[in-house]
């Protein structure tokens, strides 16, 4: 089973990508800020990160910074989820291990999960 870790500081967001995630198989833990996404990255290894940008306590900017430092973690791929959509944000987060940008407005969540299902097949 996938192990998928959702960073996201909107709990309605991050509760119902975490129920369609499971519904579909994966096994899916949930961080509100960036420096609990870290903890969690580096503790339950997960196969892929869902990663918000604009977040309390840590940003997922600086998220994929930490992430890209440490030899255990650096090599998780990351889907960042966000509503920004500027294309310095965008260059920097592509810059990382992020596999795609999505902006949340544009993508219902069937689509979030079919992008999620082809990377990990």
């Amino acid at each position: 089973m996938s192990k998928i870790l959702i960073v996201e500081d909107e709990k309605s967001l991050s509760e119902a990508l975490k129920a369609k995630l499971e519904k579909e198989g994966f096994d899916v833990d949930v961080a509100s800020n960036g420096a609990l996404g870290l903890v969690l990255a580096k503790e339950k290894k997960p196969n892929l990160i869902i990663l918000d940008i604009l977040m309390p306590i840590m940003d997922g900017l600086t998220m994929l910074d930490e992430l890209k430092k440490d030899e255990q973690v650096k090599g998780i791929p990351v889907l960042v989820l966000t509503n920004l959509s500027d294309d310095e944000t965008m260059s920097k987060a592509l810059q990382n291990n992020t596999f795609d940008f999505l902006v949340k407005s544009d993508w219902p969540l069937e689509a979030i999960v079919e992008k999620i299902k082809e990377k990990l097949a």
